[in-house]
């Protein structure tokens, strides 16, 4: 389990399709065999490690379901129980994947526009949370067939971000609070739970 909140950016060393190999430092101080590394978003084990590096298995759905076409990584250690939740819960499954489609200058933030399918677009909603690439970030705006966020200066400079252009790929989380509510609202059994019920109870 994470939060969204990127502690540094790694840099790809090496990556066979079935191992990974990432320089990192911030995230190697308290490292050991087995532990969890959210590295643009998706949840990796950590297999091996050495003084400036981090190794990881990658499963061919991992590879199916997600992007690892950078060459620059956000990475956050697994949540501690008792560590202040920053950002939103984020679990490091990767739901699908993204296309930057816009991005444009508001202020001092960027706005970011995402082209994504219609299965992960009915569980994202204007100010609820997603995670791309691992990064907790609040949903401005959601359409039929593209979203939006809002970049402060600080989360773009600690993030991989700073590298992203138009036509870049992004790995997308959907909060799991909305994951559950399509979940129940679509069941095809007999429930007391219905979407008119979630409405009159102000989950919708």
């Amino acid at each position: 389990m994470f939060t969204g909140i990127i502690e540094e950016i790694g840099r790809l060393k090496s990556f066979d399709g079935g191992k990974i190999e990432i320089s990192c430092e911030k995230i190697l101080s308290d490292i050991k065999i087995g532990d969890s590394i959210s590295t643009n978003g998706i949840c990796l084990t950590v297999v091996d490690f050495g003084e400036n590096f981090f190794a990881a298995d990658v499963m061919p759905e991992t590879l199916r379901k997600t992007s690892l076409a950078d060459k620059n990584f956000n990475l956050e250690r697994a949540l501690k129980v008792g560590d202040r939740l920053g950002g939103h819960i984020v679990s490091g499954h990767i739901d699908g994947v993204g296309k930057i489609k816009k991005i444009v200058a508001e202020g001092n933030a960027l706005l970011i526009n995402v082209a994504a399918e219609s299965f992960l677009l009915r569980q994202i909603a204007a100010k609820g949370s997603v995670a791309l690439d691992g990064i907790s970030l609040t949903v401005v705006d959601a359409g039929a067939n593209n979203f939006s966020v809002s970049m402060i200066p600080h989360t773009r400079e600690v993030t991989n971000f700073k590298f992203k252009r138009v036509g870049s790929l992004v790995n997308i989380e959907t909060d799991i609070l909305a994951k559950y509510v399509e979940r129940l609202t679509n069941f095809k059994t007999k429930s007391d739970i219905t979407e008119d019920f979630l409405l009159e109870n102000g989950f919708l």
